[in-house]
């Protein structure tokens, strides 16, 4: 009678949308490195299990170290998201140690995730082409494409609840297309504003919403510059024209100030992993309009 039941108020909470799962087994053990990725596949896992995320806070995941209950979640993993070994450069040896029984998605392979070489923008920024820039999720439209492919992953792992997965990948793309229209609503009205960037981590961002960037300026966070590269960053600011220059969480402010000083440019931050949000589905939507409160608070002229 019991199992009755609850297979009965499964079925009638899944009917009413609920997205709650409709196997008693176990839920799947799924991790996901970075805190965007984290969000898409929670949304997508929303009332079938809850991921584990790797890379909290504003930590790079060029350089993460696992700690020892992060490695324990790895190794009993049954499915691990990943954007790629060119960006979360500390899984590659660990995920390579991983049991054959462990899915592992590189999103970036994902179909429909459109790529861009790093030297595509045309704005003067000093990259290679040839080198896929790994910052997919800055798009919603890449973002759709990754929930598609995490329902698709999630669904073939755990059969029972490939359901419940495909409904929660449907209703997260709905609501990308309602993001992505607020966004470039908002950032339209700057769209022809230059900046400069410390961190060239936005060109897709860039590019979907039509911004100007123009350049970006590798500064070591870690390392305050000595006055002759101060002074060739103010020349370079000056020279493109720039209105403002965002640094990003682990800049201190007082190395923004610095480098602008006797410019005419203003200093913001961008934060493309969302360092202080609350992990979850909602982290990749505030971590979006983030940027482009940012962007919109800086570029806007001065009345």
């Amino acid at each position: 009678m019991k199992h009755v039941f609850s297979t009965a108020l499964a079925a009638v909470a899944i009917w009413l949308g609920l997205g709650v799962a409709v196997s008693a087994q176990e839920p799947l053990r799924v991790v996901a490195s970075i805190k965007p990725v984290h969000a898409l596949v929670a949304g997508v896992m929303a009332g079938a299990g809850e991921p584990t995320l790797l890379v909290t806070g504003g930590r790079s995941p060029h350089a993460y170290a696992l700690r020892p209950s992060e490695a324990r979640a790895l190794e009993r993993a049954d499915v691990v998201f990943w954007v790629g070994d060119a960006l979360e450069t500390f899984l590659q040896k660990p995920l390579r140690a991983l049991s054959g029984d462990a899915r592992i998605v590189a999103l970036h392979q994902a179909e429909g995730v459109v790529l861009l070489d790093t030297g595509e923008t045309g704005d003067g920024r000093d990259h290679a082409h040839g080198a896929v820039d790994m910052h997919i999720w800055l798009d919603p439209i890449n973002a759709k494409a990754m929930v598609s492919a995490i329902a698709a992953a999630l669904g073939d792992a755990d059969p029972d609840r490939a359901a419940v997965y495909a409904a929660n990948a449907e209703r997260l793309r709905a609501r990308l297309d309602r993001l992505d229209a607020e966004l470039a609503a908002d950032l339209a009205p700057v769209a022809g504003r230059r900046y400069v960037v410390f961190h060239d981590a936005y060109r897709y961002f860039e590019k979907r919403y039509r911004l100007s960037p123009a350049g970006a300026i590798t500064v070591n966070p870690a390392r305050q510059p000595g006055a002759r590269t101060v002074r060739a960053i103010r020349s370079r600011i000056i020279d493109l024209g720039a209105v403002c220059v965002f640094g990003e969480p682990q800049f201190e402010p007082a190395l923004v100030a610095t480098v602008i000083e006797g410019t005419p440019a203003r200093p913001a931050v961008l934060d493309p992993l969302g360092a202080d949000l609350e992990p979850g589905v909602d982290a990749y939507f505030t971590l979006m309009r983030n940027l482009a409160k940012s962007l919109v608070g800086c570029l806007t002229p001065a009345n």
